[in-house]
């Protein structure tokens, strides 16, 4: 099992409409809005490295008014 934080930056006023949907990715724990550099936090897990890149970090970086994220890969 994977674990990664994936820090999200919206579009201006976006943050509460993308959380919606960020929360429903398959492999997302949790989501929440945070105030700092960042507007989003998210807790994914997969089974592999690839599947949660490719699965969860693909799929949000997709959805409309998501302008930039950075994925923290857990390591222990």
């Amino acid at each position: 099992m994977v674990r990664a934080f994936i820090m999200v930056k919206t579009a201006a006023g976006k943050s509460e409409q993308l959380l919606a949907s960020i929360r429903d990715i398959e492999g997302v724990e949790e989501a929440h809005i945070v105030a700092g550099q960042y507007d989003i936090i998210v807790e994914a897990v997969g089974d592999e490295v690839y599947d949660l890149m490719h699965g969860v970090a693909t799929n949000l970086r997709d959805l409309d008014g998501v302008a930039d994220t950075k994925t923290y890969i857990c390591l222990a």
